[in-house]
């Protein structure tokens, strides 16, 4: 199982954790409202630290960028390897 996979199940395992203790299971607490946006925050630090950021900044906001498509992915029931086959 390859990082992502194992990323991808970790976050299914962890959406109907506890909220208080599990960021994966707070934002699904919140809905889907909120991991869209979430994710939509990510994705643009990501381009502002292409623009104007290190490499560093870059590497931290798409690895932040990915988890929260990751979390998206898993509200909507979209497996990884549905994204990965298109």
């Amino acid at each position: 199982m390859d990082t992502l996979s194992r990323l991808a199940a970790t976050i299914a395992a962890r959406r109907t954790a506890d909220p208080a203790t599990s960021w994966v299971a707070k934002l699904h607490s919140r809905g889907l409202p909120v991991i869209a946006r979430k994710l939509g925050e990510e994705a643009v630090e990501t381009v502002v630290a292409a623009l104007s950021g290190s490499r560093e900044d870059l590497v931290g906001e798409a690895a932040d960028t990915i988890f929260h498509l990751l979390v998206l992915l898993d509200a909507k029931g979209v497996s990884l390897d549905e994204v990965l086959a298109e």
